[in-house]
């Protein structure tokens, strides 16, 4: 089965599809790409997760290195999937080719504003992998893949907001790209002739901070998905990032 064509045919009969049965959602990312992996992580990129993804076990200072480690890793893994798909002959359009381009200079200057502030504490750069047909097809693989990178990496910075709460200058980097990643997210939806804010059926948890969303607003499950963004813990995180480190 072609699916990328399947996914083409069921967006021309619902636009609205793509936000809800993306081929490259964050909980089938985990499924395709476990799937594609042939190998195991390597021992050195595993290890380098596991210190980046650590609760609780280290003095706050620590936990800012290794939170900033976690997202320098999600960062390294934007700015070059931005720049395969730039590189790759025709895919992207002219009349986004702009746009797209801009992404991935902001995605470059993520990696190094965050490398400066680590230093020799940083974290190599892994060798990542992409599923066959990822920079073939612009629409139904390349921003999809796109969107689901954005959406995961805006929602792994707010999930590990908490643990810089002692360090405010990483804190502080950490909050800067995280705005930018969301206009990031934003503008792909934009581009696929979807919402700029998430609508997304496979966030079930609907408390923050103790409080419960339901009960507060009194809104449909899928109102309070838009207006409330949620927090991906660090083992998901982790599990839709692995099957793209080869």
């Amino acid at each position: 089965m072609n699916f990328f064509k399947l996914i083409t045919d069921i967006e021309q009969l619902d636009p609205e599809a793509n936000e809800r049965y993306s081929f490259y959602s964050r909980r089938n990312l985990i499924k395709f790409g476990t799937n594609l992996a042939a190998a195991a992580v390597p021992t050195l990129v595993a290890t380098s997760f596991n210190q980046a993804f650590a609760q609780g076990t280290t003095t706050p200072s620590q936990a800012a290195i290794e939170v900033a480690n976690f997202a320098l890793t999600l960062e390294y893994l934007e700015d070059e999937f931005y720049k395969a798909g730039l590189a790759a002959s025709g895919l992207i359009p002219s009349t986004d080719r702009t746009v797209i381009s801009q992404i991935s200079k902001h995605e470059t200057a993520h990696v190094n504003l965050l490398k400066t502030a680590l230093g020799a504490a940083a974290v190599a750069k892994p060798t990542f992998k992409f599923p066959t047909g990822t920079f073939t097809n612009y629409t139904t693989s390349f921003l999809t893949t796109a969107r689901a990178f954005e959406d995961t990496g805006v929602q792994a910075y707010k999930g590990q907001a908490g643990r810089l709460i002692n360090d405010k200058d990483i804190l502080q980097i950490a909050l800067q790209i995280h705005s930018v990643e969301a206009r990031h997210a934003s503008e792909i939806r934009r581009m696929q002739g979807l919402k700029g804010w998430v609508s997304d059926t496979t966030q079930t948890s609907f408390t923050q901070a103790g409080i419960n969303l339901k009960t507060l607003t009194g809104k449909s499950d899928d109102a309070i998905r838009e207006a409330f963004d949620e927090p991906l813990t660090s083992d998901l995180v982790l599990a839709i990032v692995k099957p793209f480190l080869g």
